[in-house]
Formats: C-alpha cells, sequence, structure tokens
C-alpha cells in the first residue's frame, strides 16, 4: 500500500531555513505528481507545492512563491520542501500528498523567536 513519511520538521527562528523529506513506497514513484499541504494554526488546509513526476515543472502557492522549492528524487523515492525565509506565518503542520488521495502522518514546523 501506498506509504509517505515525512521528516525534517523543527523550530527556526524567523528568517531561517528548514527543508523537509518525504520517502515514499508502495505506488510506481515516477509516475505520479506529489504535493506538500499544510495546516496552519486556525486556518484551513492549504496545498504549498506541486511537482510532476519527472520533477521537472513544479508550482507554488502565492503565499510561499519565492522562498519554497520542491524537488525531488526518483532514485530514491524521495520528494523535498525547501524552505527559505521562513516567517512565523509559516508554522503549521506540513504534510507530503501522493497518489489515491494518500497522506503522510505530517511534520511540524514551527517559526518563532
Amino acid at each position: 500500500q501506498v506509504q509517505l513519511v515525512e521528516s525534517g520538521g523543527g523550530l527556526v527562528l524567523p528568517g531561517g531555513s528548514l527543508r523537509l523529506s518525504c520517502a515514499a513506497s508502495g505506488f510506481p514513484f515516477t509516475d505520479y505528481a506529489m504535493e506538500w499541504y499544510r495546516q496552519r494554526p486556525g486556518k484551513e488546509r492549504e496545498k504549498v507545492a506541486y511537482i510532476n513526476g519527472s520533477g521537472g515543472y513544479a508550482n507554488y502557492a502565492g503565499s510561499v512563491n519565492g522562498r519554497f522549492t520542491a524537488t525531488r528524487d526518483n532514485n530514491r523515492n524521495l520528494v523535498f520542501l525547501q524552505m527559505n525565509n521562513l516567517q512565523p506565518d509559516d508554522t503549521g503542520v506540513y504534510y507530503c500528498v501522493g497518489p489515491y488521495d494518500s497522506w503522510g502522518q505530517g511534520t511540524q514546523v514551527t517559526v518563532s523567536s
């Protein structure tokens, strides 16, 4: 079955960076786009990034465009979300999402001084 496991969250100062990882298994990885969502306190769940199966195309929510970058390593079935210039409003739980509406367990990102 599809399994997605995120890692890399943590506590970071405003202006700092984090790189999230998502290890995927149980499906033909290169055949599917992957997405990153986040759930911020008191706000609706939001898609922040999309990356296609080859990794050659990605797009982003306006709120993170220019700060976040999604990449993937198709040799290791990994997806990454590089997050730069993090701000307190980026605090939340970040999820990796794959085919068949599969979701990882989420990883907490906290941006605070």
